[in-house]
C-alpha cells in the first residue's frame, strides 16, 4: 500500500468528533500488525511498538474538525496535480500516513520505535491526556503539518473564566443596584494595564516574542431594562515564559480581591521549548521555528519536535497537502528513526 493509498483510506473515515474512531483505529492497528507491531488500546487511543525499548516515538491525532462547505465529498481524497484534497489530509492524517508508510520502508529488526494515535485533539486533548503516562521514548515527533520545517517550541496557555456578581434591579433606578457588567469593565481596564507591562518581558524564541492576552468572550445581563446581576468574561493568555503562569494567576487573584467574583482556571499549560540536542533534526532544515499555538507536545514531559507535511491548510475549506511534501515527510521520518536507533 503506497502512501497515497494510506492517506486515501485515512481520509475516508469520518472522524469529526471521533465519530468513526473505532474504524480508523482498526485500520491503523491491522496495518501495523502486518509488520509485527504489538498494539494496545487505551480508551479511544492506540499504542503500537515493535520492541520493548523504543528509541523514538511518533504521535498523531485521528480526529478532524467539522466542515461547513466543501467542493465534492470531503471523505473522498481528490487529486489535482500535486495537490491532495480531503478532510484531515493536512491536519493531520497526512502526518499519520507518512508514519505508517515509513514503517514499511525501514529494517524493523534494527530499529525500535513506538507510535501513539490519539482522539479528541481538536476539542479537549483528552486522548493525549489519557495516554501520556504510557509514552516511553525520550524523543517524540508530533506529525502536525509544518511544511517539513522542524518546530522546536510552542507557547503555553492560561485560560481563565471570571464571573462578576452585582445587584440586579430595574434600569429606571440603577443606583439601587450594582452592575456586574461595569464591574467586569473596571477589571478589564486593570488587567489591560498589567498586560502592557507584561509585554515588555521579551522571549525571542517566539514570532510574537512575549506572552499575549485575549479577552475572547463577555456574557452579561438578562435584559436591556435590568441592571446586570452577573457578567462573565473569558481570557486566553498564550504563555511565553513558564513563570508567567504563576505570575498572571497571582495578579488576577490580587485584583479580584476588590470585586465580588469567582475565578475558574480552565487551562494551565506550560510553554515547551526543546533546548536539548536535536541531533539529526538540526540537519533537516536550514531553519527551525516555534509556534504560538498549543499541540499535544505541550502535554508530555519528553523532548518533542513538531514535524509534518505541508502546506498548512488546517481548518480550511478544501484543505490539502502536496503529495511531494507527503513523500518528503516519509523520507524524513525514515531517516529520523534510523538516526535515533543508531545512537543506541
Amino acid at each position: 500500500m503506497d502512501i497515497k493509498e494510506i492517506l486515501r483510506r485515512l481520509v475516508s473515515y469520518n472522524t469529526i468528533h471521533d465519530k468513526q474512531n473505532k474504524e480508523i483505529m482498526d485500520f491503523i492497528e491491522n496495518y501495523l500488525k502486518k509488520y509485527g507491531f504489538t498494539t494496545k488500546r487505551i480508551s479511544k487511543c492506540l499504542i503500537a511498538y515493535n520492541k520493548e525499548q523504543p528509541k523514538i516515538g511518533f504521535i498523531g491525532h485521528t480526529d478532524t474538525v467539522a466542515y461547513e462547505s466543501w467542493d465534492g465529498d470531503p471523505f473522498l481524497l481528490q487529486e489535482n496535480g500535486d495537490k491532495l484534497v480531503g478532510l484531515g489530509a493536512c491536519d493531520m492524517k497526512g502526518g499519520i500516513a507518512a508514519m505508517l508508510s515509513a514503517v514499511a520502508k525501514i529494517d524493523l529488526s534494527k530499529n525500535a520505535l513506538a507510535l501513539y494515535f490519539t482522539n479528541d485533539e481538536e476539542i479537549g486533548f483528552e486522548g493525549i491526556k489519557t495516554i501520556r503516562e504510557f509514552i516511553v521514548p525520550k524523543m517524540i515527533i508530533v506529525g502536525e503539518p509544518t511544511n517539513t520545517i522542524p518546530i522546536y517550541g510552542t507557547k503555553g496557555v492560561l485560560e481563565v473564566k471570571i464571573e462578576f456578581y452585582g445587584v440586579k434591579c430595574h434600569s429606571s433606578t440603577p443606583d439601587k443596584g450594582k452592575s456586574a457588567i461595569y464591574e467586569s469593565i473596571h477589571f478589564i481596564e486593570e488587567i489591560k494595564d498589567y498586560y502592557e507591562k507584561l509585554k515588555q518581558e521579551i522571549v525571542p524564541d517566539f514570532e510574537v516574542p512575549y506572552t499575549t492576552m485575549n479577552i475572547g468572550m463577555i456574557k452579561g445581563g438578562e435584559s436591556v431594562n435590568s441592571v446586570a446581576g452577573k457578567c462573565e468574561i473569558s481570557i486566553d493568555f498564550r504563555i511565553a515564559k513558564v513563570e508567567h503562569l504563576k505570575k498572571i494567576k497571582e495578579k488576577i487573584e490580587q485584583i479580584l480581591k476588590r470585586y465580588h467574583s469567582k475565578l475558574t482556571i480552565k487551562q494551565n499549560i506550560s510553554p515547551k521549548i526543546n533546548k536539548e540536542d536535536l541531533g539529526f533534526l538540526e540537519e533537516i532544515s536550514s531553519k527551525k521555528e516555534t509556534k504560538c499555538y498549543l499541540t499535544e507536545a505541550s502535554y508530555i514531559d519528553k523532548n518533542c519536535v513538531i514535524l509534518g507535511p505541508g502546506p498548512d491548510t488546517s481548518h480550511q475549506k478544501n484543505e490539502y497537502i502536496y503529495l511531494s511534501s507527503l513523500k518528503e515527510t516519509e523520507k524524513l521520518y525514515k531517516r529520523i528513526i534510523e538516526y535515533y536507533n543508531e545512537r543506541g
